[in-house]
């Protein structure tokens, strides 16, 4: 079964300038940037050392001094792997009308995707964030899939997780009020909305565990609530410490006539993963496995990266990622906590 599971490259890219040099630079951004062929012109980090150290493992020629020097181009495309909070300020420095790929999320709240909307709006900034999941090869094959009728009528998505993660990798989540739903479940959130459109509502409980009660959630269970026949939930454990054989990270897309499963193998053993893993069914038929050409890591971010070099240069009629889709996941995040926090239907015993 031909099904796409990639994203057509820029034929001519702009050159890109990353401002934040964390571990996703170095795991994800720069191995997706070589394998495509785009060009880094420079880098910017607050931490002069931690920016010399990534140019040096990436043959990238400038490491910018200081924000005003990063900024300081208009035929580029601006790269933000930042914290949301460090966000806001850099793009007040960005020229205005320049295309920029900001990390997720768009802010750590609501309230903040709201400020940096304003701004991007403001400065006529092409902005899109770097929701890239939707780029995965398992995920355009999902897509194409769908769209070509091979499910039928969707019935059922569920995404289930049931995972160690190690959060010690992420000691800046420690300060963080939100956490799972924000900085992981987005994606997934993210996701669904590219496929299902925006759910009317949500039932959500996220919260801490025990054996990583350090961070403030690392389970949530929610039902994104969608019109009949749709039925939509998520359910995600990142404490599951017993071992590989129960361990799962798995979405079912399911129809009136056929089904898919996905195996998102960077989740699994992170941040080292296994493999994707791509099944089809047609009704009445065998389970088929689809080989996949990529991954999420680091295939998914030549997508978006593509996806905005494409749109500036007219080759993409959409934006996929744009801002003010992104703000829309933000609502739909926002909901979940607030129905997280409201008081549950009381049970006559």
């Amino acid at each position: 079964m031909e099904l796409q599971q990639s994203w057509p490259l820029p034929s001519n890219p702009k050159p890109i300038v990353i401002i934040g040099a964390g571990g996703i630079v170095h795991d994800a951004h720069m191995p997706a940037y070589r394998k495509a062929g785009f060009q880094v012109q420079g880098i910017f980090d607050i931490d002069t050392d931690r920016a010399k150290k990534v140019a040096e493992d990436w043959g990238i020629e400038t490491v910018y001094p200081d924000l005003d020097s990063a900024t300081a181009f208009t035929d580029v495309v601006y790269d933000l792997p930042l914290p949301p909070i460090a966000v806001p300020n850099v793009l007040e420095a960005l020229p205005d009308g320049v295309p920029v790929l900001i990390q997720k999320p768009l802010g750590l709240d609501l309230e903040q995707a709201k400020v940096i909307r304003e701004i991007c709006e403001r400065k006529s900034l092409v902005a899109a964030v770097n929701f890239q999941l939707r780029y995965s090869s398992m995920m355009l094959a999902m897509r194409d899939a769908i769209q070509s009728g091979k499910l039928g009528e969707l019935t059922d998505i569920e995404v289930h997780l049931n995972i160690l993660t190690p959060w010690e990798m992420f000691p800046f989540l420690l300060q963080m009020e939100r956490i799972e739903l924000l900085v992981h479940s987005i994606h997934y959130i993210d996701l669904i909305r590219s496929v299902a459109g925006n759910p009317k509502s949500v039932y959500c409980r996220t919260m801490a565990d025990p054996r990583s009660e350090d961070f403030k959630q690392t389970r949530t269970s929610a039902i994104l609530d969608y019109d009949y026949p749709l039925r939509c939930l998520m359910s995600i454990n990142h404490n599951h410490n017993y071992g590989r054989r129960a361990q799962d990270a798995t979405f079912r897309f399911e129809g009136t006539e056929g089904c898919i499963t996905v195996k998102m193998g960077v989740a699994l053993n992170y941040p080292h993963g296994e493999p994707d893993e791509f099944w089809f069914c047609e009704h009445g038929k065998e389970w088929q496995s689809i080989p996949l050409e990529g991954s999420w890591f680091p295939d998914a971010f030549i997508g978006t990266m593509s996806n905005i070099q494409r749109f500036v240069a007219g080759e993409d009629e959409v934006l996929n990622t744009a801002v003010a889709d992104a703000f829309q996941t933000m609502a739909v995040v926002e909901a979940c906590f607030e129905s997280s926090a409201a008081k549950g239907t009381d049970i006559q015993y």
